[in-house]
């Protein structure tokens, strides 16, 4: 006997109301699931495998977490078959958009009242991360936030930091205090010598430039450790 099988449909061929582009034109994007608005922004999947298809499995692979997604390097998204560099990089541009997103808007600013409010803004960009990054909230005279920024990147065990370029980054932008955060993919919440030496300079150097540090915040991906609320942010002479 012989086998027939149904071929597959692509997006074009589907019916209009169930293609992710015209169903958002049509309803609002508030309307379209994750995979839909992946699937919007793929453009197109293979022979095989239609764009929604794809980034349904793609979620799936990430177990429908856009943390998780978001996180992923340009290079394991590439191995999705349907997937080539330029795709990976249009759904990489568009999480970090929506990442920075969050601190784009004046009247969405938060004010940092607590290293818990710390640990809100810092978690999202570095918790979940595989390798070391150090970041600075630099604030206002009110601790509003007037951005966060990416001082450092480096491996597994730790990243290098110079104390100049995070003062710079503060004076540049007026800040009248700092926060620091970086992350151990560990796990780990104790902080090392190092982090504790590195938090004493800066906060020395800091008072030589008019620039409070008040804070510190080791990030992991449920928790954190705050310097200040330890009680070891160092000597204030």
């Amino acid at each position: 006997m012989n086998q027939y099988s149904t071929p597959k449909l692509s997006i074009k061929q589907w019916a209009e109301e169930d293609r992710p582009r015209e169903k958002m034109q049509r309803l609002g994007r508030k309307q379209i699931s994750n995979a839909e608005l992946i699937a919007i922004l793929l453009g197109s999947g293979s022979r095989a495998e239609s764009a929604l298809s794809l980034s349904k499995r793609i979620l799936r692979h990430f177990k429908n977490d856009l943390n998780a997604l978001s996180r992923a390097s340009l290079q394991e998204l590439c191995q999705f078959k349907g997937r080539g560099m330029a795709k990976a990089i249009s759904l990489t541009a568009a999480l970090e958009l929506g990442s920075r997103h969050q601190l784009s808007d004046p009247e969405k600013k938060p004010t940092i009242t607590s290293s818990r409010d710390a640990f809100q803004v810092f978690q999202p960009k570095i918790g979940n991360l595989p390798h070391e990054e150090f970041w600075v909230i630099l604030l206002n005279r009110a601790n509003k936030v007037i951005d966060a920024i990416q001082i450092s990147s480096g491996g597994v065990t730790g990243t290098v930091v110079d104390n100049r370029l995070v003062l710079q980054k503060a004076i540049l932008s007026l800040a009248s205090g700092i926060i620091l955060g970086h992350n151990h993919p560990s796990g780990q919440l104790r902080p090392s010598q190092a982090d504790l030496d590195l938090t004493k300079k800066l906060k020395k150097a800091g008072q030589l430039m008019d620039v409070q540090v008040l804070d510190h915040l080791i990030v992991t991906e449920h928790g954190y450790y705050s310097f200040a609320d330890e009680g070891n942010m160092g000597s204030e002479n």
